[in-house]
């Protein structure tokens, strides 16, 4: 009886908050997006700070969550703490801020893209609506593997902290390559299983050709891209949110929070993505510190209040520097007559 008790107490915050993503949904798709139409970066910024402000105050949901006597029954004890509400509260803000902001990332790659099929302004909410949700239960299975594998194996979170700066090494060195999107696995196959139409049919992902087929738009290539594209930028955010806590609960509320705020991110900033050149520089900072963090947890421990102040002071530095230091200004060739 009494491990019922604690299974249902750790249980309901899970029915309520999959509850509330399931409103906001049907809302944004059914309601307020019924018609395909172009999103403007006026209402796109609205929708931002809505999102903004809903994880703000789910913050001080969590907070109330953990110090509730319910929650306690089942989950007292998280790595040797006692997850107390204030706990939580700070780990949850940590966690979406860092998911967050290395979501930036897949903001670029949407651009290219987007770009690249030349997908109608008014078709991109559709297609970013049905990844994100693709990419939520996606994530909810990576988070899920990575948990019990750190449960049941502790040195993952070390070999997580390895593969965080690596990543962060890389993503420093790496420059703005175009991926020939065409080329890609998950776009070969798709062609070969299916019939692809030449041309877009509205907002639909399969069509039917003059010859009565049924066949795959372009959108529904769109859609398979940008599925692909996440899952791969989840390799790097999954391992890195498990450097702030090892709460499932916490682990995938600030997954969805960050995802859920992507799309309208995304039609906020779309013209000016580029005026952020040292955000790649940041985000690879905060990688390392988070992976240097899992490293030493067991001889250095880190609590989520300085964890939370060094990532928003790593992030708020490249921005700031975006937008105050001007592009060095282009130089002519070098043999170029005068």
């Amino acid at each position: 009886m009494t491990n019922f008790l604690n299974q249902s107490a750790a249980i309901w915050p899970w029915l309520l908050f999959l509850g509330l993503i399931g409103i906001v949904l049907v809302i944004d798709l059914g309601v307020l997006n019924r018609h395909a139409k172009p999103v403007s970066p006026k209402r796109a910024l609205i929708a931002t700070g809505v999102f903004v402000l809903m994880a703000l105050a789910f913050t001080a949901a969590v907070y109330w969550i953990y110090d509730t006597k319910w929650m306690q029954m089942g989950l007292t004890e998280r790595g040797g703490l006692p997850m107390t509400g204030q706990r939580a509260a700070e780990e949850f803000l940590t966690g979406w801020m860092l998911e967050y902001s290395l979501s930036v990332d897949n903001l670029f790659v949407f651009t290219l893209i987007f770009g690249h099929f030349r997908v109608p302004l008014e078709y991109q909410h559709r297609v970013l609506f049905w990844g994100i949700l693709g990419a939520l239960v996606m994530r909810g299975l990576m988070i899920a593997a990575g948990a019990a594998l750190i449960a049941t194996f502790h040195w993952m979170i070390y070999l997580f902290g390895a593969f965080l700066i690596y990543t962060a090494f890389k993503m420093l060195s790496s420059k703005d390559e175009e991926a020939e999107l065409e080329s890609m696995f998950i776009v070969r196959v798709a062609r070969k299983l299916f019939p692809i139409s030449p041309v877009y049919d509205g907002s639909n992902f399969f069509t039917r050709l003059n010859t009565g087929a049924r066949a795959a738009t372009p959108l529904f290539l769109v859609l398979l891209t940008v599925e692909v594209t996440d899952v791969v930028f989840a390799v790097d955010s999954i391992p890195a949110i498990f450097g702030v806590t090892q709460e499932p609960f916490i682990v995938f509320t600030s997954n969805v929070f960050a995802i859920m705020g992507l799309r309208s991110l995304y039609f906020a900033l779309a013209g000016m993505m580029d005026k952020f050149r040292f955000l790649k520089i940041s985000l690879s900072g905060v990688l390392a510190f988070v992976g240097v963090k899992m490293l030493i947890h067991s001889w250095v421990p880190i609590n989520g209040a300085v964890s939370l102040g060094v990532i928003a002071l790593t992030l708020t530095a490249g921005i700031v520097a975006s937008l105050l230091i001007p592009a060095a200004a282009a130089r002519p060739p070098a043999d170029q007559k005068h």
